[in-house]
């Protein structure tokens, strides 16, 4: 086993991922789990007893992890749900306390520049100058303008307060109910079609690609391809029109709870917030105009490896 390693986690409102790479960057481990630190939250903007309880365990075990593979050094960010809650930073403070973990709680600026900065090591279609790359969390959505190249500059970013898992809670979206969607497309087209305006996308779109990092999008890749059951690599770095997308999320529409729940490609975690993710995830293609997307499992972690790797040379 090699020595040295290096590791970053990234905590979300759903879920919270790890990675261990050798001092070179290549992949050692990976895991997620998910942590549903948002679940409950809308109540009073806090996080509850149980979503704390999973966290303290899910960074427990990260902690072993990181001592079984010999990290010897790591960074731990926290992003949407911590920023949100009214006791976020408490969190934090139980964490560095049981685990000894150190989190930062970083912007959504930070969390945009780390989820291209990992998303670049897809070496995404040269042929195009330009990426769009949006990330669906649970609790915000980031859509970022950046040249398309190994090391990508920020031309525009924005941040939705709103992902797969407040936006479900918010707008009662366990089960797709139009009026329910329509409340919720308002709410994000106040977001996407300023990002247009303001971007100034529109001088860009000729050399212009698109990529999309979360789950969502790595799992509706899934059932447009008809692959079960739900392997995250296997949909990485693979490029989708949007008319198949539509077709899927369509048919999940007309789904209930339990059949998402019973899908080898969503299943009990994702079954109650897949509903509006697909919501957000098809009104922003709509209103950026993409043809066509890119999926990526790439995202933040590899981001921060690659930092972690470039401040030891």
């Amino acid at each position: 086993m090699s020595k040295n390693n290096i590791a970053a986690i990234d905590l979300g409102t759903n879920s919270c991922r790890l990675l261990i790479s050798s001092p070179n960057g290549t992949p050692v481990y990976r895991d997620a789990i998910s942590t549903r630190m948002g679940e409950g939250m809308l109540k009073n903007n806090c996080f509850t007893e149980d979503a704390v309880k999973r966290g303290i365990d899910c960074f427990a075990k990260f902690k072993s992890d990181m001592q079984k593979y010999d990290v010897k050094k790591y960074w731990a960010v926290a992003t949407a749900a911590c920023r949100m809650a009214n006791n976020g930073a408490d969190f934090i403070e139980k964490v560095k306390e049981e685990t000894g973990i150190n989190i930062d709680i970083i912007s959504p600026t930070e969390e945009a520049r780390l989820n291209l900065n990992g998303a670049v090591l897809n070496t995404i279609n040269r042929q195009y100058k330009y990426v769009i790359i949006y990330d669906i969390g649970g609790g915000s959505t980031e859509i970022t303008l950046a040249t398309n190249e190994p090391q990508s500059k920020i031309l525009h970013t924005i941040s939705i307060p709103l992902g797969a898992r407040n936006a479900s809670d918010k707008f009662c979206l366990n089960d797709y109910n139009q009026s329910n969607a329509e409340n919720l497309i308002k709410e994000i087209q106040k977001y996407t079609k300023d990002f247009v305006v303001k971007s100034q996308m529109d001088k860009y779109r000729d050399s212009l690609c698109f990529l999309a990092t979360s789950s969502t999008a790595l799992r509706l890749a899934h059932l447009s391809r008809g692959w079960e059951p739900y392997i995250r690599e296997k949909a990485d770095n693979i490029a989708i029109d949007v008319e198949s997308f539509n077709k899927v999320i369509n048919a999940l529409y007309q789904t209930n709870l339990k059949q998402r729940e019973e899908n080898p490609c969503i299943g009990k975690n994702r079954a109650p917030i897949i509903i509006a993710a697909c919501i957000i995830f098809s009104q922003i293609y709509k209103d950026l105009g993409a043809k066509e997307i890119i999926t990526s499992l790439k995202a933040a972690v590899e981001g921060m490896i690659m930092e972690l790797q470039n401040a030891a040379n």
